[in-house]
This record gives structure tokens, sequence and C-alpha cells, in this order.
């Protein structure tokens, strides 16, 4: 079984369709194994989903979502995969009874009725994550490209400390273990704003 996150965490980059199907075809080649693409964040990405994939490697591929993300659900801890009809007919057989509340369930139905709302907002998020990575790459940082809803930021000397530096500004973002780089989530625009206040104050490295 092999596990790729597109778009990834914490760098939000995509993996193109024609890496995953190389990678496909070289599992389709020794005849065994299965790849398992989390697309979490895929309703943010500019990549085209794989579930157009999923036709051409019924048996090979198995595409997995969230509704923690764009759906703003994350306290209903719901997920759901997308494969062809043989391969969850066999994952029928083995799941586990009553892994899914009955409110739950509802809480998911209510949100989907409102997705038209909901996803509209992802258009509004992908827009201030570009202008927060516009900004900071004016400001001299390096910035990953972002498909997720979160921008990879560096590169600094001390990511540790400066992480407290912006803690100090009164901006939590995260430091997600990767040396001289910070981790910020899109939020609401005078939110970004404010992100990069505290960033042209702290200054690029």
């Amino acid at each position: 079984i092999v596990f790729v996150a597109s778009p990834n965490n914490p760098s939000g980059q995509s993996v193109p369709l024609d890496e995953l199907r190389r990678l496909l075809d070289a599992l389709s080649s020794v005849n065994t194994g299965i790849l398992i693409l989390d697309e979490a964040y895929g309703e943010f990405s500019s990549q085209p989903s794989a579930v157009k994939l999923i036709e051409e490697y019924p048996t090979r591929l198995v595409v997995t979502r969230t509704m923690s993300k764009a759906f703003a659900f994350a306290g209903g801890r719901l997920g759901y995969l997308i494969a062809a009809p043989a391969v969850t007919d066999a994952m029928l057989l083995v799941r586990l009874p009553y892994h899914l509340s009955s409110l739950t369930q509802a809480a998911a139905r209510a949100a989907l009725r409102h997705a038209d709302d909901t996803l509209g907002s992802v258009a509004k998020l992908i827009a201030e994550r570009e202008r927060i990575a516009e900004a900071l790459i004016r400001m001299g940082f390096r910035v990953i490209p972002s498909d997720a809803n979160f921008v990879l930021f560096g590169e600094f000397s001390d990511a540790p400390a400066t992480w407290q530096r912006y803690l100090d500004e009164g901006i939590l973002i995260r430091d997600v273990g990767i040396p001289g780089y910070l981790r910020a989530t899109t939020g609401l625009a005078e939110e970004n704003d404010a992100l990069l206040e505290a960033s042209a104050r702290i200054g690029a490295p």
C-alpha cells in the first residue's frame, strides 16, 4: 500500500496527475499494490482531482477526502473515499459497525445542503492565500507554492525563535518541524493583514 498526500501537508504542494499515473503504472507493472491518495485539501488545489484516474486504474487507486477542511467540519471527524465499485464492495465487508454516529451523519447532510455557500468561501480563501504569498515574496521571504489553505514560508536561520517573535506580535502560526520554515493558515482578511503587518516588522531573513 502506497500513501500519497496531494496537496501535501505541510508544504501545500500538489502531485501532478502525470506523476501519479507513472506511480500507478509501476504498481500495475508488478501486478500488486494500491495507491491511497489523500486529497484532504483537494478543494483548494489548482490541480485536477485524481478521481478522474479511477476508471483508468480501478484496482490500483483509492482517493480519500474529508469534510474537515473546505467544509469547516473538523469536529465531525468525517472522511470519505472514492474508488471503483469492486474496491468499495470489498471494504464494506470489513468496515466497523456503528462507525459513524447518526448525529454526525445529520450534520454532514446539513453541510452538503449548504455546499454552494461553503465551497464559495473556498474561492475567497484561495484568493487570500495568494495575496499572502505574493506579499511575503515582496518582503523577501521564500514562499513554497501552495495548493492548500496555508502558506509555508522562510528561510529563517532560527525558525523556533522567529515563531516566538510572531507570538509576541500576537500572531499564532505553526512550526511544523521543517528547518527554516513556518506555516501560516489562511484566515479572514483582517487576520491575514495582521500576519503581513507582523511579517513586515519582523523582516525577511
